[in-house]
């Protein structure tokens, strides 16, 4: 009998055992997006139309990467290019702007002219609070589950077996388990820390027969310091040394290097006094910092020192524009294969370095006084970034890491044979950009800025999926829609958040795919995606 009864208290301490491990095992989730930015966004909500469930996982505490993050003087180059899930963000953003209760600092009709309301379907100019609104309206429709702050175990998040992700470790500890991957972050560090190959900065024009990639001296003509500006600390003297983030020496044009181009915050300003906040002197200023700017002032430039593009209720998108603006040019080396920490440090330098450019425009003395008095009349809206001290939280991370597939966008595919780039998921249109990398000291002595390139004048061109999907001896169940296999150039007119979105969503129709087929990312059936992303209302083709 007491056997019996030992016998029966084990089978109920096994069985209750098997019902806590059932309950604590980890959910496994049809689609896992790594980084909460557009595309991340636009990808969760495809993955729930086709009927699968997705979580989003952000690192951070910001939402909505650049879009929310102060652009919204939006990237287009060619708008008819613009389709899915991407055209109805700025159609959502117009709709917001219909409302006459958005408009607390402006009438509506001196933004935008009251003979265009009835025409106006889309918006691409928009305040960052009001993307923020169109972002959650989706995210509460399509009940889209994102945890953030949790960030990716660098040292050992990824865990595959056989070339697919089981499952990636956050810091914290917790486990997210998923059939699909997709990696919508600007640094790609799931796709970096899955074994996928990548490359950092510019590769040599003789690499894919290119002419705008490398160094690139002879582009250099716009952002640029005018003749006479001294690089010493002290003017002729070169014992005394060179000026902060000047470089001595420069490599021939077209040759590879790992230079990055230049990060921003994209600053959201406005001049209304009761909307605003003065940005104060930073405590980490340096004078030194700013020597240049005073230099090509005293050389005769007298401005822009940076974009003020209209947003609307008087405020602005404020992006980097001429010599010495708001990139931190030759500051940000280390961000793409940084840890968190230097991260974080590179992230604060540029917030204090931005902020002491626009302290020292509207009240340093070396400043004339026609330009103080201009920018001494900005400062951040009390109404934006709310609980981060009305300072945007996100960086501008122009680009980092970028995947090396089978297959590599270049510049032949964006101007010279598009049509070369088969099994489009989507259309870039905007110019092959890029913002300076270095200072240097050219022939005469003078200091000069080096990396711009802007080159427009081609057609929208597609863009392939095999520039998503790593090689699959790699790994078969991620797709990477920001940093995507392509040249740095050709990147350069990539990088834009409408054609992010556009891929975030052709990446999670893809997965969706791929789930249903029990196959790899690399072995979907092109016809049938084109077919779903055409019947999604993407745009394929011109």
């Amino acid at each position: 009998m007491k056997i019996i009864r030992s016998f029966s208290i084990l089978i109920k301490l096994t069985l209750l055992v098997c019902v806590i491990s059932c309950n604590n095992s980890p959910k496994t989730y049809d689609i896992i997006v790594y980084g909460g930015t557009s595309a991340g966004i636009a990808a969760a909500i495809q993955a729930s139309r086709m009927g699968k469930s997705a979580i989003i996982i952000e690192p951070s505490n910001h939402i909505g990467g650049l879009t929310t993050g102060g652009l919204g003087a939006t990237d287009i180059g060619n708008k008819q290019v613009i389709g899915g899930i991407s055209r109805e963000f700025y159609e959502r953003i117009a709709q917001k702007y219909d409302n006459p209760t958005a408009w607390n600092w402006q009438e509506r009709e001196t933004y935008i002219p009251k003979e265009s309301t009835d025409s106006v379907k889309s918006m691409w100019t928009f305040e960052p609070k009001v993307a923020q609104e169109v972002f959650q309206d989706l995210i509460r429709e399509y009940k889209i589950v994102i945890i953030k702050n949790e960030r990716l175990d660098l040292n050992n998040g990824v865990h595959k077996k056989e070339g697919e992700i089981q499952f990636i470790t956050a810091e914290s500890g917790k486990e997210y388990h998923g059939k699909m991957f997709i990696d919508a972050t600007y640094e790609g560090d799931l796709m970096a820390k899955s074994g996928v190959g990548y490359t950092v900065g510019r590769e040599a024009n003789a690499k894919y027969g290119e002419t705008l990639n490398g160094v690139q001296k002879k582009h250099g003509i716009y952002h640029q310091f005018p003749d006479g500006v001294d690089p010493y600390i002290i003017k002729g003297d070169s014992i005394s040394g060179l000026l902060p983030n000047v470089n001595a020496a420069i490599n021939p044009d077209g040759s590879a290097d790992e230079m990055v181009q230049g990060y921003c915050f994209r600053m959201c300003l406005t001049n209304v006094p009761e909307n605003r906040v003065m940005v104060e002197k930073p405590e980490s200023y340096n004078e030194l910092d700013f020597e240049l700017l005073f230099r090509a002032i005293e050389a005769g430039y007298q401005g822009p020192f940076f974009i003020m593009s209209k947003m609307p209720n008087n405020k602005t998108d404020s992006n980097n524009k001429g010599p010495f603006s708001t990139d931190y040019i030759g500051r940000n080396f280390e961000y793409p294969n940084g840890n968190y920490k230097t991260r974080a440090a590179i992230i604060k330098e540029h917030e204090n370095y931005q902020k002491g450019l626009l302290w020292t425009l509207g009240n340093h003395p070396r400043v004339p006084e026609k330009i103080r008095a201009e920018f001494s009349t900005w400062g951040l809206p009390k109404d934006e970034f709310v609980n981060n001290q009305h300072w945007t939280p996100q960086l501008y991370i122009r680009e980092a890491r970028r995947m090396l597939s089978d297959f590599v966008m270049t510049e032949m595919h964006c101007k010279q044979n598009p049509e070369s780039a088969t099994e489009s998921i989507g259309m870039g249109a905007y110019t092959m950009d890029s913002h300076h990398m270095q200072r240097y000291i050219n022939d005469q002595g003078f200091v000069k800025n080096e990396g711009d390139v802007e080159v427009g004048g081609f057609n929208p061109y597609p863009i392939s999926y095999k520039a998503i999907v790593p090689k699959k001896q790699e790994c078969t169940n991620l797709l990477v829609p920001v940093c995507l296999s392509a040249s740095h150039i050709a990147f350069g007119s990539i990088r834009m958040e409408p054609v992010f979105m556009i891929l975030g969503q052709s990446a999670a129709t893809a997965a969706s795919l791929a789930i249903d087929s029990n196959s790899a990312v690399q072995q979907v059936e092109y016809a049938q995606l084109q077919q779903e992303l055409v019947k999604d209302h993407q745009i394929l083709n011109k």
